[in-house]
């Protein structure tokens, strides 16, 4: 699985908007852009669960969402809750890490909805996914 989040990772950085693509530096190995693909990665394997039973999905805007609370037993929705928010906050810093990285944090938001939209293609089926608003299963 690792693998395949490396793999997305690696397909999202060569598809950033056309305005910045000419310029962008797709390799980025910043020690800022490792650790949160790295911190992404660990969390993965525990939001797996609830990306395959429906509880949690990928939205428009390149973030996870809790979207069926009641697929999460009432002992686990804490949980699950904080996994949404520390994996929104580490996509949030690597969007902002990538725009700095390449010295155009202007960037940020195409590189933010590029992401947005190869999340959402890469979903595998069986996952939620939101688009233009409204959830549909893959």
């Amino acid at each position: 699985m690792n693998n395949l989040i490396k793999f997305c990772f690696a397909l999202c950085l060569l598809c950033v908007s056309a305005a910045a693509s000419a310029q962008v530096n797709i390799e980025i190995n910043t020690p800022g852009v490792v650790a949160l693909q790295q911190s992404m990665q660990t969390r993965h394997t525990q939001l797996a669960e609830f990306y395959n039973n429906g509880a949690v999905g990928l939205t428009s805007d390149g973030m996870v969402a809790l979207r069926d609370a009641n697929a999460v037993p009432l002992a686990s929705r804490q949980k699950v809750n904080g996994l949404v928010a520390a994996e929104n906050q580490d996509r949030k810093a690597l969007y902002a890490e990538i725009a700095r990285a390449n010295a155009h944090p202007e960037w940020e938001g195409d590189i933010r909805n590029t992401f947005a939209q190869r999340w959402i293609q890469r979903a595998q089926a069986g996952w939620w996914v939101q688009i233009g608003g409204n959830w549909s299963k893959k």
